[in-house]
């Protein structure tokens, strides 16, 4: 798979104006993104704007804090998939996974879950790794593998920590190819992109989606040969 289909080019701001919106769109038409993410609340003009492209939406859910209801969170994830999303990318309950709720935990993720698959839309669970010890993560993982959600993701990128390669690592030995990993938070280069492929990310959530192709377009150019991923 080509470098661009790994990115899913990202834009979460909450002063994010609709003119930044429809320019970030414009970038995804223009480099083949696999996906754009959004908040809620702009899926419809980029949906219109995207219109007859095979360039995804995705949008979170439960977004930055993981702490709302899971009768919220299923109607977040409803309003967007209505509204012309994908893709849901939605944030764990935190607190109640680091207080051993375990069973709480699956029964929001497999609802989420069930949900998204009913609209064949697809199911990021955001673990938030910083904020988690490697038992916590692997405990995570298992549970989102038992929900049968699509991806486990490291970050919401608002809080201090972002993706890492030890978690990513981590990430994927404790899903054993029941589920994908996307990377998010810091990745602004190539070099950082490509460490992250390689570690086991199957995709990329980044701001920086277009500064990295333009990156990786110079690198061909001069034979680096970044398209081997």
């Amino acid at each position: 798979m080509k470098l661009n289909k790994y990115i899913d080019h990202t834009l979460l701001k909450a002063a994010a104006t609709e003119a930044q919106i429809i320019k970030l769109c414009q970038d995804a038409l223009q480099y083949d993104f696999y996906a754009i993410c959004v908040n809620g609340c702009h899926i419809p003009l980029a949906a219109k704007q995207l219109n007859g492209s095979d360039v995804k939406i995705a949008s979170v859910v439960g977004f930055p804090l993981g702490a709302m209801s899971p009768q919220a969170k299923a109607f977040e994830a409803q309003n967007a998939i209505e509204n012309g999303a994908n893709e849901i990318d939605m944030v764990i309950s935190i607190g109640a996974l680091k207080d051993a709720k375990y069973d709480d935990v699956f029964s929001e993720l497999s609802q989420l879950a069930d949900l998204c698959h009913s609209h064949d839309a697809a199911l990021k669970v955001i673990l938030e790794t910083y904020l988690l010890t490697d038992e916590e993560i692997i405990k995570a993982c298992e549970l989102c593998v038992k929900a049968n959600a699509d991806f486990v993701k490291t970050s919401t990128g608002f809080d201090a920590g972002g993706a890492t390669i030890e978690d990513i690592k981590l990430m994927k030995r404790a899903v054993s190819g029941k589920a994908k990993i996307k990377a998010s938070g810091g990745i602004r280069t190539l070099q950082d992109a490509l460490k992250f492929i390689d570690a086991g990310a199957d995709r990329l959530g980044c701001s920086a989606g277009v500064a990295i192709m333009e990156e990786a377009l110079e690198c061909d150019r001069n034979t680096c040969h970044f398209d081997e991923f």
